[in-house]
């Protein structure tokens, strides 16, 4: 939860942020970009490194490095400063994120233990991203903006106090290919810098479209690297599985949806709805809650029944969710829509997670329970990325269309208390916001075939008995 609340959290301190360390608008984005962009371009790296050199060992030294870059954040007093700390943020999230994952499967057993297990890993990690615009709100309101990197820090020390508790479970003895290190890092890195830009700067940038094709050539060597040698960063048999391929692109598709959705309501509760910041964190209670239930309903049906049973229906009542988010007005009420959508998508990805977490990570050997880790991870992230990248110009294009300069008009109108030309903006606006929650539904519906045509597995068995764990 830590690891997802920070790429929340610190959004709403930015205004803070810009005005004590004098911020450039320009490098105001870069204090969430930068932490983004280590985390996303170095997971595939930092699983791997888990599997050669031990999980235990990587997620107490991801952790570490997580908290220290948070308290240099926290004392920071320069935005070069700040920025660094959230590249070395991003870089501990990437080493702990994948690690956290591996070490749930070497230390519960397939079955009913590791089912719960992954209920609260999945609950966790939807709930990170509200309780990260709440407690954000709460730090910044009442305490300092200084307060969303101190956080972390007695979140950090107990996590490395509980780490005694675990498992190392069976590590690999290859070593670490170096050049599938660098290709696929700086792929990776690439990628989302392209895709980050694009949704900034539009498509046919030419620096948008340089990152791009420095990724398809730097992705396009990699896995020919991974083809021929014998000490593999992505070992390819990890996605002959359909089951587990299957998962990992349905957690694209989710991910490229999900993110997205925080980043429209927000924008409509406060712009179109004139919701406060904190009554607009207190807003997303809901979605913490739903979340949180059917986490715990899906870990336990995963016994009982198989995957596409239970993720299949979940994709389902999330579409019905976002579907119902795409008919919102200016005028739309939070109790007879905003909150039931909310709980509705909230209900239909916590039943979705949990399958998918276990289809990713199943049957997978030891030594490469970190690198399937980190895939489901980077197919998250780079999902979202790309989501909110692609359903922003999506929802910028169709507001244009209807009143020209959509957001600049609606601020010009609240200056000017000019209340014909806010209703424009305020239609113009909503119009593009329902447009982008209606092409996330349809990634929530292709999430959904992929389910039901691509994922066969049976329900989760009773397996070994995991390592034995260790009581310090």
């Amino acid at each position: 939860m830590m690891v997802v609340l920070d790429a929340t959290i610190t959004n709403i301190a930015l205004p803070s942020i810009q005005t004590d360390l004098d911020v450039s608008a320009s490098n105001l984005a870069w204090i969430v970009n930068a932490y983004a962009l280590a985390f996303r371009g170095l997971l595939l790296l930092g699983g791997r490194a888990g599997d050669l050199y031990g999980r235990r060992r990587m997620f107490q030294v991801g952790i570490a490095t997580f908290t220290l870059a948070s308290l240099a954040g926290g004392l920071a007093q320069s935005e070069g400063l700040l920025i660094g700390a959230r590249i070395v943020q991003g870089i501990g999230a990437a080493l702990a994120a994948p690690s956290a994952l591996s070490l749930i499967t070497t230390n519960f057993p397939e079955g009913k233990p590791r089912n719960r297990a992954m209920g609260v890993y999945a609950a966790m990690t939807g709930l990170g991203s509200t309780v990260g615009l709440l407690l954000g709100g709460v730090l910044t309101d009442y305490l300092d903006r200084r307060w969303v990197f101190f956080v972390n820090i007695p979140i950090g020390v107990a996590v490395l106090v509980g780490t005694k508790l675990l498992a190392e479970g069976e590590r690999n003895t290859g070593r670490l290919d170096v050049p599938g290190a660098i290709t696929g890092t700086g792929g990776l890195i690439s990628l989302v810098y392209a895709i980050t830009r694009g949704g900034d700067h539009g498509w046919t940038d030419s620096l948008t479209l340089g990152f791009f094709a420095a990724a398809l050539v730097l992705l396009v060597l990699f896995i020919a690297q991974q083809m021929r040698t014998t000490h593999l960063i992505m070992p390819l048999r990890l996605l002959k599985d359909r089951n587990r391929a299957g998962s990992y692109v349905t957690m694209l598709l989710v991910g490229s949806g999900m993110f997205a959705t925080f980043y429209f309501l927000t924008l409509c509760m406060q712009q179109i709805l004139g919701y406060s910041p904190v009554k607009t964190r207190l807003a997303y209670l809901p979605f913490s809650v739903g979340m949180g239930v059917a986490a715990g309903v899906s870990s336990r049906l995963a016994s009982r029944l198989a995957p596409r049973q239970i993720a299949g229906p979940g994709l389902a009542v999330g579409a019905v969710g976002m579907f119902w988010f795409a008919t919102l007005e200016p005028g739309a009420s939070y109790m007879t829509h905003l909150m039931p959508a909310m709980f509705i998508m909230a209900v239909g990805l916590g039943l979705t997670f949990v399958p998918m977490t276990l289809g990713a990570v199943s049957g997978v050997q030891d030594q490469d329970s970190g690198i399937a880790s980190a895939l489901l991870n980077t197919s998250q992230q780079v999902g979202g990325a790309l989501g909110l990248a692609v359903l922003s110009t999506i929802s910028t294009s169709a507001a244009n269309d209807q009143l020209p300069d959509a957001a600049g008009t609606l601020y010009r109108a609240l200056a000017m208390k000019d209340l014909r030309l806010r209703a424009l903006a305020d239609d113009a606006l909503t119009h593009g916001y329902t447009r982008a929650f209606a092409v996330a539904a349809v990634f929530f519906v292709g999430a959904l075939l992929i389910t039901l045509f691509a994922i066969n597995a049976g329900r989760q068995e009773e397996g070994e008995s995991a390592p034995a764990v260790h009581m310090g």
